[in-house]
């Protein structure tokens, strides 16, 4: 059964964080997601350190130029310790807090993921909660045989 439940005033917290920025308006835009992210987990073992946790997304909408959309996305994977001298395009940090965040624990289908943004953002709306507008998902499961998943969402109100 498919369920989205919203909590206030959450704190997102990573440890030893290793980030891949993308911006969809960037002329070398046409890069393969799913492969960045291996060579994201490629880049912690050859440098003898070991994954931890899931895959951590952040994502933000610009509009720039008038009518122009940059789709911004850093993609985040934990270390189990601090990776030193990172190079290019990384980069690492050894902690990342985001305090009173509205937070949904969805649990669906995969292709009905965005009703738990839809769902904070009528919260918020309802709630008169001003947001940042940028968001955190983290995807903790996913059941392929099912096509379901387990997805944390965070989304920051505005200070």
């Amino acid at each position: 059964m498919s369920s989205i439940k919203i909590y206030e005033n959450k704190t997102f917290k990573l440890n030893n964080v290793l980030k891949y920025e993308f911006h969809s308006a960037d002329e070398n835009n046409e890069k393969d997601i799913d492969l960045e992210i291996q060579k994201m987990n490629v880049y912690i073992q050859t440098h003898g350190y070991k994954q931890i946790g899931p895959l951590i997304q952040y994502s933000d909408i610009c509009v720039y130029d008038g009518d122009k959309i940059d789709v911004h996305m850093i993609f985040m994977l934990q270390a189990n310790s601090f990776i030193h001298n990172v190079e290019q395009p990384y980069r690492m940090e050894s902690l990342l807090r985001v305090k009173n965040c509205l937070y949904a624990r969805y649990n669906g289908p995969e292709d009905k993921l965005k009703f738990a943004y839809d769902k904070l953002g009528v919260y918020a709306f309802e709630n008169d909660i001003e947001l940042d507008g940028c968001n955190y998902t983290i995807y903790v499961d996913r059941n392929e045989e099912e096509e379901t998943m387990v997805a944390d969402v965070f989304m920051p109100v505005k200070e």
